[in-house]
């Protein structure tokens, strides 16, 4: 038999880093008046994102056996909260998406979500920038990061408008810089083949980096808007550092039934893939009229510590991986 591996897989110093880091943040939001909160990791809807896998859990409530949902992210809990009253707030939870493992990947992980009723993105990226401030000015000295388009950000590395290149452009491309899966009709697709394996290594060495307006389809539950092209967008940002994708941020919708109907178009692909169809969370979307206009922002913290520590896989900053749990 095999002798079992009882220790972590990170070292001291990391477990150290990451103790410190959450006073860090704790202090941070103390001082501009933002308040931690704490939601249910289980729920009775899942998140209907056609990329994202929920892991199931069976529980009793009053005898009776139901399928429960962990969370993928705390946004629907803390929108509810948001549309209660609750004023800005902010979580460090632990969030699951199944079967996500790899150097940058663990199906159990640690987010920082924060919402900012009446922030615009642009406040919010200053809010972020100050945050990247105290946490990693020590690797980088002040921090000042660069905000790049989606489209821009593909035009410059692969001479494509992702906005309006058709799915034969999309092929052609891929064939052209060696990406030769076959993905069938799936437009996005081969967007997101182009964009993991072409854009996204390229981001953030100089700077950390503010990726902004994605395709519509990429909206998710984001607003979307107009761009100086004249080219509908999602008003949204991602943060990299490095090539790693930290954070990711939204002008939040608060259109019940625009959002209601993207829910429904999720569980009408996921039946078309084979997929499990979600339960709708209608806690969520009867609170949507009654919450403010606001930001909000999911930060990865595992990662944000391989950035802090140097570290080049996210086994190397967390204890005990799904492997060794």
């Amino acid at each position: 038999m095999d002798e079992i591996q009882y220790q972590p897989t990170c070292d001291l110093k990391a477990i150290q880093a990451r103790a410190e880091m959450y006073a860090q943040l704790r202090q941070f939001f103390a001082e501009r008046d933002v308040m931690e909160v704490e939601t249910p990791v289980l729920s009775q809807a899942g998140v209907t994102d056609v990329h994202l896998a929920s892991v199931q859990a069976l529980r009793h409530i009053g005898g009776r056996k139901q399928t429960h949902y962990l969370q993928t992210s705390p946004e629907f809990a803390m929108k509810r909260l948001l549309a209660s009253g609750s004023g800005p707030i902010y979580q460090i939870c632990k969030v699951f998406r199944d079967d996500e493992h790899g150097r940058k990947h663990n199906s159990e992980f640690t987010m920082l979500e924060w919402y900012r009723p009446s922030f615009t993105l642009k406040d919010l990226m200053f809010e972020v920038s100050d945050l990247l401030n105290v946490t990693i000015a020590h690797r980088f000295g002040e921090i000042r990061p660069t905000v790049l388009s989606y489209k821009h950000a593909f035009m410059d590395r692969l001479d494509l408008n992702p906005l309006q290149a058709s799915l034969k452009n999309l092929k052609d491309t891929c064939h052209r810089v060696g990406l030769n899966l076959d993905l069938g009709e799936d437009r996005l697709g081969y967007m997101d083949l182009l964009f993991s394996h072409m854009v996204e290594p390229s981001l953030g060495f100089d700077t950390p980096v503010f990726l902004t307006d994605f395709p519509p389809e990429m909206a998710s539950l984001a607003k979307t808007r107009i761009d100086e092209d004249g080219e509908l967008v999602a008003a949204r940002f991602e943060l990299y550092i490095e090539g790693l994708e930290l954070a990711n941020a939204y002008d939040e919708l608060i259109d019940a039934e625009v959002l209601r109907s993207r829910f429904e178009a999720d569980n009408a692909e996921r039946k078309k893939l084979g997929l499990h169809v979600m339960p709708l969370d209608e806690y969520l979307l009867a609170a949507l009229p009654d919450m403010p206009e606001c930001s909000g922002i999911a930060l990865g913290i595992d990662r944000l510590l391989m950035v802090v520590t140097e570290k080049m896989k996210l086994e190397q900053v967390v204890t005990f991986p799904a492997e060794r749990s």
